[in-house]
């Protein structure tokens, strides 16, 4: 993220009024509309297929310990993706 000098981009007197805040300080100002996660790029798809690849080998009979070292995650992610998509298939 870069960052824009205030002085540049704000009135004046706004800028005096914020100052009474936070002078000197470095402050986050959100957007207006929150994006959902993962809309800007393709990683909703990837980890719903990864996900789903994980879950489905799991019910073809492949190991917690091989599904982490298969995918380079921890066993107890494993358990977690495993819980989440049980649930995602009984909705």
């Amino acid at each position: 993220m870069s960052y824009i000098k205030a002085e540049e981009v704000l009135p004046k007197e706004l800028l005096e009024t914020i100052q009474q805040y936070v002078d000197g300080q470095l402050i986050y100002i959100p957007c207006k509309e929150k994006q959902e996660w993962g809309s800007g790029t393709n990683a909703k798809v990837f980890f719903r297929e990864r996900n789903e690849r994980i879950f489905n080998s799991f019910q073809s009979g492949t190991s917690l310990k091989d599904l982490a070292l298969l995918f380079s995650l921890s066993e107890k992610s494993i358990q977690r993706i495993l819980h989440n998509q049980r649930l995602t298939k009984l909705c």
